[in-house]
């Protein structure tokens, strides 16, 4: 259920995208240009991608190379993919701290878009969010894998 939700939630940021976008394009071509049309698009692909990170991970349907993997032990095959779960742990941890730090220190600047004024603290906070929730799903499942 939680899956469905966040595809919905994902796809229609993208229809968003797509629809403000056609109107932006329509409106240059009748002479009526649709002003901040791009913030909408940044904001609404900015939410449709954190969202695709999230379902890619939950799902765990992230691209993986497994070449050199491939040819490896059977437990040095699961060693290695403890790790590689631990370290996409560690480094989606690390873009939640930075995204932190940048939206800590941007707090009282009071960002926002420079045409439509669309406050961007709630973006920060919303990829801090998925950044970690991300983050905890790799460390949960590297977890799970090392107990077995």
């Amino acid at each position: 259920m939680p899956h469905r939700v966040l595809v919905v939630i994902g796809g229609s940021a993208l229809l968003i995208a797509m629809g403000v976008d056609a109107l932006a394009l329509a409106g240059r071509n009748l002479g009526v240009p649709f002003l901040g049309s791009i913030e909408i698009v940044q904001a609404a692909v900015l939410v449709s991608g954190a969202v695709a990170m999230l379902v890619a991970t939950f799902a765990g349907i992230h691209a993986r190379v497994r070449l050199l993997v491939a040819r490896t032990s059977p437990q040095l095959r699961g060693a290695l993919e403890t790790f590689a779960l631990a370290a996409s742990a560690v480094f989606f941890m690390a873009l939640a701290a930075g995204s932190l730090w940048i939206t800590h220190d941007m707090w009282a600047g009071g960002e926002e878009s420079e045409l439509l004024h669309l406050p961007y603290r709630p973006l920060r906070l919303f990829i801090v969010l998925v950044m970690v929730a991300v983050a905890v799903a790799f460390a949960i499942r590297a977890l799970s894998r090392r107990q077995t």
